[in-house]
């Protein structure tokens, strides 16, 4: 059994976790799933949802296109079923830039306490 190296990273996620990671209900997650066959986490014996690190990923795409860019659920669908690479890079180009202003940031509020 390979033990995970990385203490802080999960294997699994529970809806609540991951309905706190993205700022939504978990009513809205359950919703997704069905709408989106490709959320598609675990479910325990009580069927208790485990999402993985593909499903949270799955989440952030749909997030994107769905709260950030304001797509409707079948421009949504449509999109991924599309080009569903060009949905990921500019996923990640977003979560870039947002990383790049939160660090610069940080840059101007140390550079405004030694003032």
């Amino acid at each position: 059994m390979a033990l995970n190296p990385n203490k802080d990273l999960k294997l699994y996620y529970s809806i609540g976790e991951v309905a706190e990671m993205f700022g939504v209900s978990e009513t809205l997650l359950r919703y997704w799933e069905k709408e989106f066959p490709t959320i598609a986490p675990r479910k325990s014996g009580r069927n208790i949802r485990r999402y993985s690190q593909e499903d949270i990923e799955q989440v952030r795409l749909i997030y994107n296109l769905v709260k950030v860019r304001g797509m409707k659920l079948a421009a949504a669908r449509k999109a991924l079923k599309n080009s569903r690479d060009d949905v990921e890079r500019n996923v990640e180009i977003v979560a870039r830039l947002q990383a790049v202003r939160d660090e610069l940031e940080q840059l101007r509020n140390a550079l405004d306490g030694l003032v």
